[in-house]
């Protein structure tokens, strides 16, 4: 069950036709995260301050900074500061120069793909021959919804979870959808999961930045209640994910990579 000391309760004017009326909303809180590595302000994320370990190793991860839990010397969490240090057991380059250090990224979480600076993903996912029944892929909808416990007493979050086969191994929450993402990345690096047989299931749309980060997990398959972008559906096609999107009512679109969605 979510929790509550992430929610804050309103009092609030309802208007419908009969005019106003007191009511009393939760609201979902939105707190800034700084990330540092090594002594050095990284990055500030907007985030709704849950699992906040989990998005900071996986937006590192994400990054490149780190590739294997083994890489992290020391992880300190402060809830009083909304911070995360993480420290490594080698000397990583920081390749971020005094303007971008330490940069602020909003609640959507998106942050440009730095083309020429990919050694770290993953190449072409096609090799990678798990399949999925259309089947599974609405249960593992009809999970995620039911798991969401943030959105069902707010309507504020995003939602996505890691899945095997029919089974929702974690969902994340947070104002962010790029964060969810990050956040799973984080707790599979952290559990020492191997992502190359998963699935990513989720609830908002899919952009560039969401297939990137998915391709940099090494998952082949995306499933999502949204629809993606041009440039996902095109970054998909050349990362070898199946990406599946507009999953509602017993309908679905497959956007690319049709045949691991196995009648």
């Amino acid at each position: 069950m979510a929790a509550k000391a992430d929610i804050e309760k309103f009092d609030i004017h309802v208007y419908n036709d009969d005019g106003f009326r007191k009511a009393s909303a939760d609201i979902i809180k939105e707190v800034p995260l700084e990330i540092f590595l090594n002594g050095q302000k990284i990055i500030t994320l907007a985030c709704n301050g849950n699992h906040t370990e989990d998005l900071a190793v996986g937006f590192l991860r994400s990054e490149g900074f780190i590739r294997h839990a083994a890489d992290i010397a020391q992880l300190e969490v402060s809830h009083e500061r909304w911070s995360v240090a993480v420290s490594t057991k080698g000397e990583i380059r920081l390749p971020l120069n005094g303007k971008d250090a330490g940069k602020i990224i909003a609640s959507s979480g998106a942050r440009s793909w730095v083309r020429d600076d990919i050694s770290h993903v993953p190449k072409s996912l096609l090799e990678k021959g798990i399949c999925i029944s259309p089947k599974i892929i609405f249960t593992l909808v009809e999970k995620l919804i039911d798991s969401s416990h943030f959105h069902k007493i707010t309507g504020g979050t995003h939602s996505s979870a890691l899945a095997q086969g029919e089974r929702i191994i974690i969902v994340r929450e947070d104002i962010g959808r790029h964060n969810t993402i990050d956040m799973l990345g984080g707790y599979s690096l952290l559990n020492d999961i191997d992502c190359s047989d998963k699935t990513i299931v989720r609830t908002g749309r899919v952009s560039l930045e969401i297939v990137n980060k998915v391709w940099n997990l090494g998952i082949p398959l995306i499933v999502s209640m949204s629809v993606p972008t041009s440039t996902a559906i095109h970054a998909s096609m050349e990362a070898g994910i199946t990406l599946i999107g507009s999953v509602r009512g017993g309908k679905m679109n497959v956007y690319c990579h049709e045949w691991r969605v196995v009648i």
